[in-house]
């Protein structure tokens, strides 16, 4: 099944998300335009794509036509006029806005716009934001700011008041399950397990939809629930979980690591036992610094998507004990969620799914080792005793 042809080609990455691109087509044909945007939706719904995909239209003479040089360099990364800022860090600094800032202040070198993109704007530390603000507040005539977060609350009222709001919402599993068909060539039943496993995240679904490795390591996260019986088997769980998501996070991470290293070595002229320059040990230890952190926050965004997995269980759960459910999100795993809602009450795995939410804030926002957090939360997922 292909996109409409009403639709312009750039906007064909974008799933379920037709009032937003509506919108930002209008505005890439002069109706409605602003200066300074913000791109809001639920991890997964595609805010970074559909950023780029508008600097794509802005830049394009035909609004998106997804063929011209201007489109494929946008797409590629490789535009002159088009900066996007991405960290893998917890935050963003001030310095790397100020160096923002002042490329917002320069003419684009073409004949449109200079666009500058800030991905994960939700990270800007109080002193971005500030330095973000005075360059939002007066900008170039030509200069466009796309700033993408989960929500408009995560960024600061002053920032926000300035901005156009595009809200991207979660698609429906139809959707995704299209999506990918058309663009992976997998089979139906595959596409239709990956976007109910997925849960409208289209980098998770893809991913699903691709690799076996990645089914796999899902499906031992699901199956836990079922599991709980013992305090042992919570402390096993919990070990299991943390090898799990470190295992999805080091794959995720090892080849860039590798390529990072490659190109310093490169910079620096430094073969295997050839003799190292003296600024080549300081670089080198920046870079494997910024790698450990990296590799932190990527560990904690995978365990942080397995904590959804198994909110998905319980959701599960608590439909089938009220009678509300059609397909479950875990349909291939139905007599273990089966298994869960016979064991417990709607009540109790509604307090489960809070349970889980509080290891997943100790973690993201109190810095709690994972492995610790995680023991904590399965002896309360425990079932009760008496109905293992």
């Amino acid at each position: 099944m292909t996109a409409p042809t009403t639709t312009p080609p750039i906007w064909h990455t974008l799933v379920g998300q037709r009032r937003a691109i509506a919108a930002l087509s209008a505005a890439a044909g002069g109706h409605g335009m602003n200066q300074t945007w913000l791109f809001t939706g639920p991890p997964g719904s595609g805010r970074s794509n559909a950023a780029i995909a508008f600097a794509a239209a802005l830049q394009c003479e035909q609004q998106g036509c997804g063929q011209c040089h201007a489109c494929r360099t946008v797409l590629a990364g490789s535009h002159g006029d088009v900066t996007v800022m991405r960290t893998e860090l917890l935050s963003i600094g001030v310095g790397q806005v100020r160096d923002l800032v002042r490329r917002a202040a320069l003419a684009p070198n073409g004949e449109r716009w200079q666009v500058l993109i800030i991905e994960d704007a939700d990270r800007l530390t109080d002193q971005a934001c500030n330095a973000l603000l005075k360059a939002i507040e007066e900008p170039n005539a030509r200069t466009i700011w796309l700033l993408c977060a989960p929500t408009a609350d995560d960024m600061l009222p002053t920032i926000r008041s300035r901005c156009r709001l595009v809200a991207l919402t979660t698609p429906v599993p139809e959707e995704v399950a299209e999506f990918l068909v058309r663009t992976e060539g997998v089979g139906d039943a595959l596409a239709s397990y990956a976007a109910r496993a997925s849960q409208g995240h289209i980098g998770r679904a893809r991913a699903l939809a691709r690799d076996e490795g990645t089914r796999n390591r899902r499906r031992e996260v699901v199956s836990i629930p079922a599991t709980l019986g013992t305090l042992g088997a919570c402390m096993t769980a919990a070990a299991n979980l943390v090898d799990v998501t470190k295992e999805e996070a080091d794959l995720i991470t090892s080849d860039l690591d590798q390529r990072e290293k490659a190109e310093l070595d490169a910079a620096y002229g430094v073969v295997e036992r050839g003799r190292r320059p003296r600024e080549y040990g300081p670089a080198l230890a920046a870079l494997e610094k910024a790698q450990k952190t990296r590799a932190k926050r990527r560990h904690l965004d995978v365990v942080d998507r397995g904590l959804m997995d198994l909110v998905s269980v319980y959701r599960d759960a608590i439909a089938l004990a009220t009678g509300a459910a059609g397909a479950l999100v875990n349909e291939e795993i139905r007599p273990d969620v089966e298994k869960v809602a016979r064991e417990s009450t709607p009540e109790l795995n509604l307090r489960r799914i809070g349970w889980i939410f509080e290891a997943r804030e100790q973690m993201l926002e109190y810095n709690v080792k994972p492995e610790l957090a995680l023991e904590s939360m399965m002896v309360a997922l425990k079932v009760p005793e008496g109905r293992a």
